[in-house]
């Protein structure tokens, strides 16, 4: 699989636009995308250790999973979604990634992963519509990501929290990088293997071990996109070896590490998510 566009033609075509001011609500991250260009967009999805929202206000956004199931519109994209791709054209939308441990809160479940795109009418019900239409009626980014931050903080107010031991098992493994062995979490924590991994898994929709193995992949990721050899990526990435991380990009993203380093969904990371770094933390 090759991707649609090259990673210079995909940053340059998006005006960005992100929030004037830290949110309130950590974990959370957003920005608005619109096309400068006219021609159909065909991205592949790269995987990321957060939850993603999009919240179009076009009618032309399309996105596609590994299943053949298709969101038109409004979307939330599970951790690790597997095959996924984004279509469209003059595209204008919010994206905004939570941390899982905020996700957990906020859209009121866990979504699985291997190729989860979701309706967020299915999580939010009436609400989503509301929060849609506010979003559509703003008259600026600025006060589309006030109206996302509100209704992002009411829904984490009511939302039920992950088990402290959950969110510092996360925590952890960000801080890390992914390279955490998944028993000494479950003794700080002060829980067996099998309890960490059960309430882990049923709270935030993937294993300790596939979670980190997502932190790991994306910190190769962005290492491989700056222009870092795979060689090196892997040293310092905590691989066996360069077959390894081969392995594992390819099992994340369904490309090979060229590929990923030259992927136009990270062309935009720099400016559009600078704030959070590669990891939601929270």
């Amino acid at each position: 699989m090759q991707y649609a566009e090259s990673a210079r033609d995909a940053a340059a075509r998006w005006d960005i636009t992100t929030p004037s001011r830290p949110g309130r609500l950590p974990g959370v991250g957003m920005a608005g995308f619109r096309d400068r260009r006219t021609d159909l967009v065909d991205l592949q999805v790269v995987p990321y250790p957060a939850v993603t929202v999009v919240v179009d206000f076009g009618d032309g956004l399309l996105v596609d999973d590994v299943s053949g199931r298709q969101q038109r519109g409004s979307a939330v994209l599970g951790l690790a979604p597997g095959s996924v791709r984004v279509h469209g054209r003059d595209i204008e939308c919010l994206q905004m990634r939570l941390s899982p441990v905020v996700a957990h809160a906020v859209l009121g479940a866990s979504l699985e992963s291997g190729g989860a795109v979701v309706a967020l009418e299915d999580l939010w019900g009436r609400d989503a519509g509301r929060t849609q239409e506010q979003l559509r009626a703003a008259a600026s980014w600025e006060e589309r990501f006030a109206i996302a931050e509100a209704a992002l903080a009411r829904r984490h107010a009511a939302g039920r929290a992950v088990d402290p031991e959950v969110g510092y098992a996360w925590r952890q493994m960000v801080a890390s990088r992914g390279q955490v062995r998944i028993e000494q979490l479950a003794a700080e924590a002060g829980w067996s293997r099998k309890r960490l991994w059960a309430r882990f898994r049923s709270q935030l929709g993937l294993t300790p071990k596939r979670a980190a193995q997502l932190v790991r992949f994306d910190h190769a990721a962005h290492r491989l996109a700056a222009g870092h050899s795979a060689a090196s990526v892997a040293a310092e990435g905590g691989y066996v070896d360069q077959s390894h991380l081969h392995r594992d990009v390819m099992a994340f993203a369904g490309v090979t590490p060229t590929a990923v380093a030259a992927a136009p969904w990270l062309a935009v990371d720099d400016v559009a998510w600078a704030a959070l770094g590669h990891a939601s933390k929270t």
